[in-house]
């Protein structure tokens, strides 16, 4: 564009026939308005007639690739103002209800909660407003969960937030092959393992998934192998920390459940054992789905090894799987039928296990009865009420860094 303006209009306009397969593109839009006055005014754009005007105006769209439209609306504004400049013009902007101060808050609550659904997140900011009284979610309580994701899309936000293995069908007469039926009643548990992957030939941590379909009550736990020996006293342990005496035990076909001495131990405990049927994938989808949005989210894909089972299991009985029951919400299903007759699952309502242990039976004289005869509800309230959502999730995140640490400590010493 350099010395351009200073052609004259017979130039011009050879320029314009000789370049017309050639075209332009002006860098910066304060350098491009610059040069669109100098050759206005150089050129006496003013005083010049129509025909003038017109070569003069497809010399100014040539050399900057503004469109007609747009070299139209800069040589109006050259009219008015005697010179092309930047619109100061704003357009109106909606005031920002919510500050930076709310977005680092939000950001660090899914930190925490490793960014759960929207539903979820906008549950977990209600109670740590109205349950746990903390002032500085006052805000954040009334936002709207689609408003949620908005935020989480700000600049700001982004700044301040830092393979399922098959299993092979068994056939072994162990378990009835149908759907529990818990008839709304907790203790009717699905159950499923979660591999950490091989290395070299070697096999990774298994996690065994533990869930109760009608509270979505979850209990985590590790083992180095799916040997008897080792999965047994771990088995164990899981059906201990359930509030609730267990009714049921379904799985799929794998032989780490179907098998004699699970069997054995269910029957002894009086806990009915059932397992997945033929092409019904769905018989064990809860906790299923439980495996990616929990373990792995948390634990992630890749390799474990076996060795680190017992710390994994210590992690998850004293924190994890706390934050899960008390302070995780879930969605709850809620079962619809359009005029059609069709039947569907729709999700409104979220709200942590424990809630939904806690309301089961809400002003009953027998509310406790779910409960195993060494709880309550007040000592279980207590334990809620200890920490709030978010504050129950960074201790968490915190003893998982310190594990995580311990696995790449030991990478590098090894």
């Amino acid at each position: 564009m350099q010395d351009g303006e200073k052609l004259s209009l017979a130039q011009i306009e050879t320029f314009l026939e000789a370049s017309q397969e050639v075209e332009f593109h002006g860098k910066r839009r304060r350098e491009v308005y610059e040069w669109i006055t100098r050759t206005l005014r150089r050129q006496r754009y003013g005083e010049q007639g129509k025909k003038e005007r017109g070569v003069l105006r497809r010399f100014v769209a040539k050399m900057t690739g503004r469109s007609r439209a747009q070299t139209t609306r800069l040589v109006g504004r050259y009219l008015k103002h005697s010179q092309v400049k930047e619109s100061s013009a704003r357009r109106r902007r909606f005031p920002s209800r919510f500050t930076r101060a709310d977005i680092e808050l939000l950001a660090k609550v899914d930190e925490a909660h490793e960014t759960l659904s929207g539903p979820a997140t906008k549950r977990i900011l209600v109670r740590e407003c109205e349950q746990y009284k903390h002032a500085e979610y006052e805000r954040l309580a009334t936002i709207s969960v689609a408003h949620i994701y908005n935020l989480r899309r700000r600049r700001h936000y982004r700044e301040c937030w830092l393979s399922y293995s098959p299993t092979r069908p068994v056939q072994v007469a162990i378990g009835e092959r149908r759907r529990p039926q818990p008839g709304g009643k907790p203790g009717y548990l699905r159950v499923d393992t979660v591999h950490q992957g091989d290395r070299d030939g070697i096999k990774g941590v298994y996690h065994i998934n533990a869930v109760d379909e009608v509270t979505q009550w979850q209990v985590v736990g590790a083992v180095s192998a799916l040997t008897q020996t080792h999965l047994m006293p771990v088995l164990q342990t899981i059906l201990g920390q359930f509030p609730f005496p267990i009714r049921g035990f379904h799985s799929d076909n794998g032989s780490e459940f179907i098998n004699d001495m699970v069997s054995g131990l269910l029957r002894d405990l009086l806990i009915e054992q059932t397992k997945s049927r033929a092409r019904r994938s769905n018989d064990n989808g809860l906790v299923e789905s439980k495996n990616g949005a929990v373990i792995r989210k948390h634990m992630g894909y890749g390799y474990i090894a076996a060795a680190h089972a017992e710390d994994i299991h210590r992690f998850y009985q004293r924190s994890f799987n706390p934050y899960l029951n008390f302070h995780r919400p879930c969605g709850q299903p809620e079962r619809i039928t359009d005029p059609r007759g069709k039947e569907k699952f729709v999700y409104r309502r979220y709200a942590t296990p424990w809630e939904v242990l806690r309301e089961l039976s809400p002003g009953s004289p027998d509310q406790t009865s779910y409960l195993k005869p060494s709880l309550s509800i007040p000592a279980l309230d207590q334990m809620a009420q200890a920490h709030s959502d978010t504050e129950s999730a960074s201790h968490m995140q915190a003893a998982k860094r310190k594990l995580f640490l311990a696995f790449r400590q030991e990478r590098k010493s090894a």
